[in-house]
């Protein structure tokens, strides 16, 4: 039995702004455990391209969407970063072999709940495993032991700011320094907690929250990738065809925000984010940060 349970958020949104309708064709670039690609195949979608970088998440999202009984023809399923989504090669074809534009494109961005809650993925300092922290497993790139162990402290003390927005950046950054080699997550947590001072160590969150979130970005290349999607995404939509995108934090809102408004290509529908209900928030403490923005592609 495959151990991946992943609660959508902001679904109903989702839905409710990309409209679904017979015939129409989706994207689903952040594919995870098929939430919001099943309800908007349930909802009247007559086809999904679902991505992921994960191979675990396209496993559970493939069982998922076949228990709920969608037939393989209305979906095609890709082991890919949406920054390196190709409509040609990877999309649906018209009868000349033509890739087919998508009616909407549903991006949830940010690391899932089956991510935070195993050990062994590095991601979360709650419980001790390795510093991975990579979204597919079987890349062959840097993980987060790498950036830790391997980056000059200048380069830490870059990604702490950029991508963590950590004002102790430096001397957490000299402090690893000094600490080296580290190899699990309970470690790094330890360090950042000696590092910042004692005032800091009674806040709302652990000092380490913030290293952890810079370190996985960087890890993923997560910002470089939502910048692409963002550029390239009106390419792969029709005309008033919608982009919507969750967001996590205000790195990923604030790019996603830009975009929207400095791209001519775009005509913003959400001039203001939109937020899970209260009841939401209840049901799935993770929907608290969520975010979500759409566009639609202007003819």
């Amino acid at each position: 039995m495959l151990l991946y349970h992943h609660e959508s958020v902001l679904t109903e949104a989702v839905v409710a702004y990309l409209q679904p309708q017979q015939g129409g064709a989706f994207l689903d670039v952040t594919l995870g455990g098929g939430g919001h690609s099943l309800a908007l195949l349930q909802r009247g979608a007559d086809r999904v391209v679902g991505l992921d970088r994960d191979p675990t998440a396209l496993q559970a999202a493939q069982a998922r969407l076949a228990a709920a009984g969608i037939p393989g023809n209305r979906l095609q399923l890709w082991h890919l970063n949406f920054a390196d989504f190709d409509l040609q090669r990877h999309g649906f074809r018209d009868e000349r072999g033509q890739g087919i534009p998508f009616d909407g494109i549903v991006a949830d961005l940010g690391v899932s709940s089956p991510q935070l809650d195993c050990p062994e993925r590095g991601f979360s300092f709650r419980a001790e495993g390795p510093l991975d922290m990579r979204m597919d497993p079987t890349a062959d790139q840097e993980t987060a032991a790498d950036w830790v162990n391997r980056r000059p402290v200048e380069d830490l003390i870059d990604i702490f700011v950029r991508y963590g927005e950590e004002r102790f950046a430096r001397r957490i950054a000299h402090h690893i320094e000094r600490s080296r080699p580290l190899f699990t997550t309970t470690q790094l947590a330890h360090v950042v907690w000696q590092a910042v001072p004692p005032a800091a160590r009674r806040g709302r969150i652990h000092p380490a929250t913030r290293i952890f979130q810079a370190l996985r970005i960087a890890v993923n290349r997560e910002l470089e990738a939502l910048e692409t999607l963002l550029a390239q995404a009106p390419n792969w939509l029709k005309p008033g065809g919608r982009l919507a995108v969750i967001s996590f934090h205000s790195l990923e809102d604030r790019l996603v925000k830009w975009a929207f408004r400095t791209d001519p290509r775009w005509q913003v529908l959400t001039p203001k984010p939109l937020c899970p209900s209260e009841l939401e928030q209840q049901r799935n403490s993770r929907a608290r940060s969520a975010k979500l923005r759409v566009a639609a592609r202007s003819s």
